[in-house]
């Protein structure tokens, strides 16, 4: 993708989403570029995916669900009762359809950026990571810690956001995504085998 589809895609973001959302996606987007530098990955994919990651999450929860239907994208239960969990389903669909993105690795980025999965690949985590530790991000416990993380091991941060992401939602008796719960012990798995050998 050139320069100037960037440009293009930055444009449409401007246009689609409120000011606050807005600020969030360049945020993102800047904070996934910088995270690509420090582990070698493509920083075009990272500001692109970055950018889109979240083109659905302004778009009315009953337009969300509209499209899923006419589109045949699935929908658990729990999204269905919380519409607004649809935005990186529906997001990763505008990616292909309307902004014709095609590399999978940006497509899967935006589709997971909310509950992560098993095996993400590092583009993945870079946007995962991104939209948790960006600068206008204020709420979040831990920030400092986690943005620094981010820098020095990216799967110890991805760890750490999964973990307080789910203490989070069950002190607030929220309902959970059963995928990042089942991304968690996934990364917790995986971190005791590294401590292991």
């Amino acid at each position: 993708m050139k320069a100037t589809d960037i440009r293009k895609i930055r444009k449409a973001m401007e246009k689609i989403q409120d000011e606050k959302r807005y600020e969030h996606t360049l945020g993102v987007a800047y904070t996934a570029t910088a995270l690509a530098m420090r582990y070698d990955a493509s920083i075009e994919n990272a500001e692109l995916a970055g950018l889109l990651h979240d083109c659905a999450k302004c778009m009315d929860d009953s337009r969300k669900i509209a499209l899923c239907e006419k589109h045949r994208i699935s929908m658990t239960e729990l999204e269905k009762r919380n519409p607004f969990l649809l935005h990186a389903k529906v997001g990763s669909f505008l990616a292909m359809n309307t902004y014709k993105v095609h590399n999978p690795d940006i497509i899967n980025a935006i589709l997971n950026h909310t509950t992560g999965r098993p095996g993400m690949s590092l583009l993945e985590k870079i946007i995962f990571v991104a939209d948790y530790i960006e600068p206008h991000r204020k709420q979040a416990p831990s920030l400092p810690e986690i943005r620094k993380l981010a820098f020095e091991d990216l799967d110890e941060a991805l760890l750490r956001i999964l973990k307080d992401t789910l203490g989070y939602l069950d002190a607030s008796e929220a309902e959970a995504d059963p995928m990042t719960r089942k991304t968690y012990l996934y990364y917790l798995g995986e971190q005791q085998e590294k401590t292991e050998q």
